[in-house]
């Protein structure tokens, strides 16, 4: 499967899987956390996202309790043969206590949830499954093992980790092929650096980054002041107020390089990530969450951005002066 939107470049899912576009479309801010949505605008977006070349939509089943996979149905149902549908398990969470989180990876759990998912998703077969996160209690044997059973029962057609370590990936890879790794990677998050990108290079997986614009952080320096008080990142410790200051002081470092080019500080950010995964020779696809066509255009425009070495010294020592443990 391929974009008909070949102006996007692309990149295999995994060592198997099809051609995609080095860029996709983080859907939890459409249902859930980021303060109120636009539905209609949500829509709207999810349709020019396909115009430029977009393959790749995340959910995950804990995202609105469900309803975020819900939102995506009908999408989905209209462009099926030119969507990358991924979705994750992995936590309890119900509409009755919401605030109330906890980690399930046990075979009859995963077997229940992937049915619950294609039932909300409206999908005979999800694309992507991920385990959301893992706990050690449950050994990989026994929760990849029943992951490769949904393959094998044509249920869900590629595998996906989200949040582990080298070592983890390593072993969940020896269990089943694991097509994609999805966690957090930006240039304040650059932990996934020391051993996970080199073990997902050497096994052929594709890193799937998150929050690759920080969670909005890398977006602006008014970023962070304008958040709704409904909004969950005013509790993230890197939006405090002790933290913000400092961690604005660099985002204006890279505006200042933005504003050299004519270009946002999105742009910059994402283009950074292109650049560190070509140097890591790995395979990446972030995942930037939006609601909003003008920024959706915005973060895809930087696929093709090239930075330059000046502009990468630049940004690299970003990370280790951030304030603020992340979550």
């Amino acid at each position: 499967m391929t974009s008909e939107n070949t102006s996007m470049p692309q990149v295999q899912l995994g060592q198997d899987g099809p051609m995609i576009g080095v860029q996709g479309l983080g859907c939890m801010g459409m249902s859930e956390f980021y303060g109120e949505t636009d539905q209609a605008e949500s829509r709207l977006t999810l349709e020019r996202a396909i115009e430029l070349g977009i393959s790749m939509f995340d959910t995950a089943d804990m995202y609105g309790v469900g309803a975020n996979e819900e939102f995506l149905a009908p999408f989905v149902a209209a462009n099926r043969e030119r969507v990358i549908i991924a979705t994750k398990f992995g936590y309890r969470r119900t509409p009755e206590s919401p605030d109330d989180w906890s980690i399930d990876n046990r075979p009859d759990f995963i077997r229940a949830a992937v049915d619950r998912s294609l039932q909300r998703l409206g999908v005979e077969v999800i694309d992507l499954y991920y385990m959301h996160r893992r706990i050690d209690s449950v050994p990989l044997e026994e929760s990849v093992g029943a992951m490769a059973e949904l393959v094998d029962a044509g249920k869900v057609k590629w595998l996906g980790l989200s949040a582990v370590s080298a070592p983890e990936l390593r072993a969940a890879h020896a269990i089943h092929p694991i097509a994609a790794l999805q966690s957090e990677w930006s240039i304040f998050t650059r932990d996934i650096e020391r051993d996970v990108v080199p073990a997902a290079a050497e096994l052929g997986v594709t890193v799937v980054p998150y929050s690759p614009l920080g969670r909005g952080m890398l977006t602006s320096q008014a970023f962070a002041t304008s958040l709704a008080d409904t909004d969950a990142r005013q509790q993230f410790p890197r939006f405090s107020a002790e933290n913000r200051a400092a961690n604005m002081r660099l985002v204006a470092r890279i505006e200042d390089i933005a504003s050299a080019r004519g270009v946002s500080a999105a742009q910059i950010a994402l283009a950074w990530l292109y650049a560190q995964s070509r140097k890591l020779k790995v395979k990446t696809v972030p995942i930037p969450g939006t609601r909003k066509r003008s920024r959706l255009q915005e973060n895809v425009a930087a696929a093709s951005m090239i930075l330059t070495v000046p502009e990468m010294e630049a940004l690299a020592p970003l990370a280790a002066a951030v304030e603020g443990i992340n979550v």
